[in-house]
């Protein structure tokens, strides 16, 4: 090319070092920020990948958080529930202590009656004011809300479960036979209608086994029904079996305490065992009982079998998890078969609902239920916790062993209500969190691949770029000698 006064190489060198100045700031950027990607024009399709990453995350990170007070709220219910276990097992210590009469004085007896009453005020006062921000977590305030139960029917529904719904849910139960006791007759034929004069002849010795122990009694010569009745009856808090007469064949019949296959008796004639009629001169053989077992209840609930202890139901299906208690009126020693239908309604209302994942349909709802001594116990129990306080109708002056069975009763159900609350915890909120967190790993993961700055390549780029800049400036002073040149000829 000729000395001409434009300057072509000039503007060719000035656009080059342009474009290697903007690239060294972009890199600069990249290298200040961390970010490969700073405005839209840097990557527009990794733009928004980005930001829809960050919204991913966003929302997972708040599950997380959700989770985690879920979980520290569940521990503190979970803390309250083990005082009141400690409790109840006080309390069941000094009712067996109690059952023990002849080794015990009667101030002994009231002060364990005492002891029970204190503590039965402490699981009160525990489920009363344990609580979580401000909400009640035990008094029933947590529950899931029911309607339409006819309490003659069901009793002491606790629904643990339901599903995510906008309507109520029907539930339909179905008893189809009855619970029974264990039972065994006496004598058989002995005191039936035609003959109510049976005596025991001579010194009879017989053993009881139940469900709660056994017991030796020994009648005496001469006894008749009335006074049988009473000898076993009073071995009941022993071995949770008792005697009434059979209203249809006026023999005696001996019944567990309570219902359903767990209950057992067995009776055993040791010595004597014979009864005498002294109008008719004939004798009867007091009959030995094999050992036998009670029967559950029979229970459908939405056309699907419940599981049934003696009186008590449990069902779990579709997202719907409760429990409920027949009352004795289904439950019978003697009568086989009895059909009875009711139907109640869960509501949407009440209970406690949690955010388990980042999307709505992630939400699950527990019900956290009362859990007073006036709600423990129950059903096949025969009484509440609360009936256990000075006074009350299985008190340690009135009936230990129904006292016996209720304090079981009432340890098993917070020990049912706490591990329904820990599967819920361990299976449920933990395990989200952890799929959560992995979930997080993952997102941060991709968007770091997406968007971050990788400092080894950048800084490589960046030395490039600068040698570069000094190279263009050097040479766009070469170039600009040619107007000294032009200059110098003119001279």
């Amino acid at each position: 090319m000729g000395l001409t006064v434009t300057n072509t190489n000039t503007l060719t060198l000035l656009n080059l070092l342009n474009q290697t100045t903007a690239r060294q700031s972009d890199l600069l950027t990249q290298l200040t920020t961390g970010r490969t990607i700073n405005k839209g024009s840097d990557n527009p399709a990794g733009l928004i990948a980005l930001e829809s990453l960050n919204a991913d995350l966003t929302a997972v990170n708040a599950s997380i958080d959700n989770n985690q007070r879920t979980d520290a709220q569940l521990a503190v219910a979970e803390s309250a529930l083990v005082e009141v276990g400690n409790l109840l097992g006080e309390i069941e210590t000094l009712v067996a202590a109690s059952t023990n009469e002849g080794g015990l004085s009667n101030s002994e007896i009231a002060a364990n009656q005492a002891q029970i009453d204190s503590a039965v005020d402490s699981i009160d006062r525990i489920i009363r004011t344990t609580e979580f921000n401000g909400k009640r977590l035990l008094d029933g305030s947590l529950g899931i809300n029911s309607t339409g139960v006819d309490s003659s029917k069901v009793n002491n529904l606790r629904i643990f479960t339901r599903p995510e719904a906008n309507s109520s849910i029907q539930v339909v139960s179905n008893i189809t036979a009855s619970a029974q006791t264990a039972s065994a007759a006496f004598a058989n034929t002995a005191f039936n209608a035609l003959g109510t004069n049976y005596n025991t002849s001579g010194a009879t010795q017989i053993s009881i086994t139940g469900t709660l122990g056994t017991a030796t009694i020994t009648l005496g010569s001469g006894l008749g029904r009335t006074e049988i009745i009473s000898a076993v009856n009073a071995a009941t808090a022993t071995t949770g079996v008792s005697a009434t007469v059979n209203g249809t064949t006026n023999n005696i019949d001996f019944d567990t305490t309570g219902f359903g296959s767990d209950e057992l008796i067995a009776v055993e004639v040791l010595s004597g065992g014979t009864l005498a009629d002294n109008i008719n001169t004939t004798t009867t053989t007091i009959l030995n009982s094999n050992l036998t077992n009670g029967i559950d209840a029979t229970v459908t609930v939405n056309g699907q079998n419940a599981i049934v202890d003696g009186l008590d139901v449990s069902f779990t299906a579709n997202g719907l998890s409760l429990e409920f208690s027949l009352p004795e009126d289904y439950g019978f020693g003697r009568i086989a078969n009895r059909s009875n239908t009711e139907t109640f309604n869960v509501e949407v209302s009440g209970g406690a609902t949690f955010q388990l994942g980042t999307s709505v349909s992630t939400r699950q709802t527990i019900g956290l239920n009362s859990l007073f001594s006036h709600k423990l116990g129950g059903g096949d129990a025969g009484a509440f916790l609360s009936d256990l306080k000075g006074g009350g109708s299985a008190d340690l002056n009135s009936d230990v062993a129904t006292a016996l069975k209720t304090i079981k009763e009432s340890i098993k159900d917070v020990a049912t209500e706490r591990g329904r609350l820990g599967a819920f915890q361990k299976f449920q909120v933990q395990s989200s969190i952890r799929s959560l967190e992995s979930n997080k790993v993952g997102l941060t993961t991709v968007k770091s691949v997406i968007g971050d700055t990788d400092f080894a390549e950048a800084t490589a780029a960046l030395n490039r770029e600068t040698v570069l800049v000094n190279a263009g400036l050097s040479l766009l002073g070469v170039a600009n000698q040619q107007a000294g040149q032009l200059l110098a000829l003119l001279g």
